[in-house]
């Protein structure tokens, strides 16, 4: 019977075989040994042989997996550049007060994560005896993103190294009263310490990369050289399930980003069980990165291994480590040395034979502990291959046991991520192993005491005189950026005076006042334009050829478009980031600009422009990612609103994304309506985000691809604008008794204010005042804060509540949005108040058509202003049905 493997199509059956009696010597000799010594030789000879191959530099595909083993053997370890024993008592007061910070805070059941540092703390030690870059010594030092449930090892460093005090470990996870520790990395909440939010899982790795990327970005670009800069991101094997932690492996090396090491805790649990209960995650994960094209270095087994793989001449146990799924092996770590004989080593005669060889206490220390990520010596090899490895990013799987040294109540337990505190026998236990002198009469009092053997101590000076030779400590943050001058007036005055009779959608001035604060002298080069694929759609492509888009590679072809005047122009010093279809890349792309200030005391200027609602909705996690950095920056929501995007339908017509916005405190957000509205915006932008009194918020922008003649700037409405809210058009009476009322548009709304303005006037006698409502966020903002001052004594009347005060006739406010972003503001209007919007789903039609459909179009806008009119008795409630009739509602 022919066997049907050998049938199938293969890529090699399109290759000419120029010797087939050759070819078939070598299958015939892989036979013959499968025959002679089994398949498992035959595999192992085939393995060697490839990889012999690439070593003599013959093209190959790689071979994604690996055996469950180390990357780099004990023999080919490097010499440990430090005291080891020093580092072991380091690493023991650290993982101490870890947990008893977290169990002292369950008093107050404030809670907290025990087992991930306690897995990872030689994972983050060896790195700070040893590899990460202070940012005291040359350069920028090093970007360090922790994982978030390691923060109290963190804490517990700083704590050692004195930089914080037994009060604040006291507050963790208690800020309120001003001397708290946040309980994740939080800049915003520790803006000395912590450098980058890592904790909302998956977001952490996108951005490391991102950071990598940038940091080639700003050395090409000559800002500044940050070719001493490496970015370090501390991974959890379950956080990679998040699609965000993978999205960008392609790109890491692509551009072969070897400033980049991703360490992957393996301690093969996630927050409820096994990672891979029925399968490797190891395995996993290698191949994946390795199909990427990443250097992978697998750090697995402790020392205690080493006997054991000399005894295995068989390949039984590589074979039976390849085998057991990830749930097996956390079992193993919690069952007695009989359960592991007969289930682990009873798998095949081989592996019997084997461990009777073996102690129960080889066996126990093998299974129980003896991890690579545990061994300092194995850590420091994996992290010196990585940071010496070149042309490609390097991430590190190193398997340690969840909740370790904790004690047989924590280690592999499902629950264990649950548990926030241990028992004063349990640390009494924990004393024993860690060999700390923490006398029993410091337990007295009922409570776990903090341990630190003096600030004079020889660990402590050996703590310190390590971070001082890397460069100070770590992690840290640092802001020595000067306020950026002013960009000259000229910029701004080409959109002040309008566009005359020429139509201009909003979306094309706010590109063209950017190109030209990019032509300015002393700050263009900062800004950072920033695009997910669709530069052409906002009328950016005139900034190819003159900006150029930004690549390591320069351009290495010729483009189809050479010959027109703006061609695709790729450069290695390119200023826009064209990032493909990702706006969540995009979005990573900013932070790193937009807090490059504090990164690397490099001031940039980055803008991120986007389709419609792909902003907030898909990628608002990392707008709050971003505030949480203390990021600035413009965000720009083109084709903006409900109802401009014709034809593209429900998923592409965005009427709440302000409302979104308006939820996050760094979010300055602006719906401006004409030109010089923008100007006028981004001016003031600068000042507030960029000039001497700089402030860590980030600017929220819609405009609109809708062309319309756009107006010169009124005398005198630049406060009003940037507050919010200004009278654009004042109505003219037809008689001293006209009935008058007050119309509030915000973007292309005010469009069709202004027409609705038209039409009351000349079909109903109705004079109508119209407002540009800039922005209803920062209206509200300003309000809140007026109450706020209200509660500590202070009165002050809201700018909404002023700047309407005495205008006559009742409110209506109309948008491109849900009738909510207007709605904020109605509580500090004096005025009776109604409003019309976009509730909704969006749907394909004109802009006519939806705008009808949606009762937000002039003639919509004129009936319900009648309507409101009615209600208060000032006109026959009879001229609202005829007005329904008259224009077709």
């Amino acid at each position: 019977m022919t066997d049907p493997v050998a049938t199938l199509p293969s890529e090699l059956d399109q290759l000419p075989d120029r010797d087939p009696e050759e070819t078939a010597e070598w299958a015939a000799s892989l036979d013959a040994v499968t025959k002679a010594a089994g398949p498992h030789r035959a595999a192992y000879l085939m393995r060697r042989s490839l990889q012999h191959a690439e070593g003599a530099g013959i093209a190959l595909p790689k071979l994604l997996e690996s055996d469950y083993v180390n990357t780099i053997p004990t023999s080919a370890e490097p010499a440990f550049d430090g005291d080891l024993e020093m580092e072991s008592r380091i690493t023991a007061w650290n993982r101490w007060n870890a947990a008893a910070m977290v169990t002292r805070g369950a008093r107050y059941g404030v809670g907290g994560h025990i087992a991930t540092f306690a897995s990872a703390a030689w994972l983050y030690e060896t790195g700070f005896n040893h590899f990460f870059r202070g940012k005291e010594g040359d350069g920028s030092g090093d970007q360090l993103y922790i994982q978030g449930h390691a923060s109290p090892g963190i804490y517990a460093r700083a704590f050692l190294d004195g930089r914080l005090s037994e009060q604040q470990l006291d507050n963790f996870r208690q800020e309120s009263g001003g001397d708290g520790l946040p309980s994740y990395p939080h800049p915003r909440r520790l803006p000395w310490l912590w450098e980058f939010p890592t904790v909302s899982m998956g977001l952490g790795p996108l951005s490391a990369i991102y950071q990598a990327r940038f940091n080639r970005y700003l050395t090409n670009r000559k800002i500044k050289d940050t070719s001493n800069s490496h970015v370090w991101a501390f991974l959890g094997d379950g956080e990679m399930d998040e699609p965000e932690s993978t999205a960008a492996l392609a790109l890491a090396a692509r551009e072969q980003l070897d400033n980049l090491t991703f360490v992957i805790n393996c301690n093969l649990q996630r927050l409820d069980g096994p990672v891979r209960a029925n399968f490797r995650v190891v395995q996993e994960l290698e191949g994946a990165f390795r199909g990427a094209g990443w250097n992978v270095v697998k750090t697995l087994w402790g020392n205690a291994w080493d006997e054991l793989f000399q005894l295995d001449t068989t390949g039984a146990l590589i074979r039976r480590l390849r085998e057991v799924p990830d749930a097996q092996f956390q079992t193993y770590a919690t069952r007695d040395v009989a359960y592991i004989r007969e289930h682990f080593f009873g798998a095949e005669p081989a592996l019997a034979e084997l461990a009777k060889l073996l102690s129960d206490a080889k066996i126990a220390e093998c299974f129980y502990s003896s991890r690579g990520g545990h061994e300092a010596r194995k850590v420091y090899a994996a992290y010196r291959a990585a940071i010496e490895h070149k042309g490609a990013p390097t991430v590190i799987l190193a398997q340690t046991v969840k909740g370790y040294t904790l004690g047989k109540g924590f280690e592999s337990k499902n629950a264990n991520h649950q548990m926030k505190k241990l028992s004063i026998d349990e640390f009494k236990g924990m004393r024993e192993l860690l060999g700390l002198p923490i006398p029993d009469s410091a337990f007295e009092d009922g409570l776990v005491p903090y341990g630190h053997p003096g600030a004079d101590s020889p660990e402590v000076r050996y703590l310190q005189e390590r971070r001082a030779a890397l460069g100070g400590p770590a992690p840290a943050r640092r802001v020595h950026a000067a306020a950026l001058p002013q960009p000259e007036e000229r910029a701004f005055k080409a959109l002040y005076k309008g566009s005359g009779k020429q139509e201009m959608a909003t979306t094309m001035a706010f590109v063209r006042l950017v190109k030209d604060l990019m032509r300015d002298k002393e700050t263009g080069r900062r800004w950072v334009p920033i695009v997910p694929d669709e530069a052409r759609t906002f009328g950016m492509e005139s900034l190819f050829p003159s900006a150029g888009i930004y690549s390591p590679m320069g351009q290495t072809y010729d483009p189809v478009d050479r010959d027109q005047l703006m061609y695709y122009k790729e450069a290695k010093d390119g200023q826009i980031l064209n990032e493909g279809i990702t706006e969540a890349g995009a979005m990573a792309d900013f932070i790193a600009a937009s807090t490059s200030y504090a990164t690397h005391g490099e001031t940039m200027i980055p803008f991120y422009i986007f389709y419609s609602m792909f902003g907030w909705q898909r990628t608002g996690d990392q707008m709050w990612q971003l505030a949480d950095q203390l990021g600035k920056g413009f965000i720009v929501g083109a084709t903006a609103g409900r109802t401009t995007l014709t034809g593209e339908g429900l998923q592409h017509a965005d009427g709440h994304s302000h409302l979104i916005a308006s939820t996050n405190p760094a979010s300055l957000n602006y719906d401006p309506a004409f030109a010089y509205e923008i100007a006028v915006i981004v001016k003031d932008g600068l000042r507030r985000m960029y000039g001497p009194e700089a402030e860590n918020v980030f600017y929220y922008l819609t405009v609109y691809n809708e062309p319309k003649q756009q107006p010169a700037m009124p005398e005198g409405v630049e406060e009003g604008i940037v507050k919010g809210l200004y009278r654009f058009k004042e109505g003219t009476p037809a008689s001293a008794d006209a009935p008058r009322l007050q119309l509030l548009g915000s973007g292309t709304a005010i469009h069709w204010a202004l027409k609705a303005q038209e039409l009351l006037a000349a079909d109903w006698g109705v004079t109508a005042d119209v407002w540009s409502a800039t922005s209803w966020g920062e209206l509200r903002r300003e309000a809140l804060d007026c109450d706020e001052a209200l509660l500590r004594g202070e009165e002050r009347v809201p700018y909404v509540t002023q700047a309407l005060s005495g205008a006559p006739g009742p409110v209506l406010a109309v948008s491109d949005w849900m009738r909510a972003v207007p709605d904020q503001i109605s509580q500090w209007v004096e005025q009776d108040w109604s409003s019309l919007g976009t509730d909704g789903f969006g749907l394909s039609d004109t802009r006519e058509g939806a705008r009808r459909h949606f009762g937000v179009d002039a003639e919509s806008v004129a009936v319900a202003a009648l309507a409101q009119l009615a209600r208060r008795g000032e006109i026959p409630a009879s001229k609202v049905k005829e007005a329904r009739e008259k224009y077709g509602l």
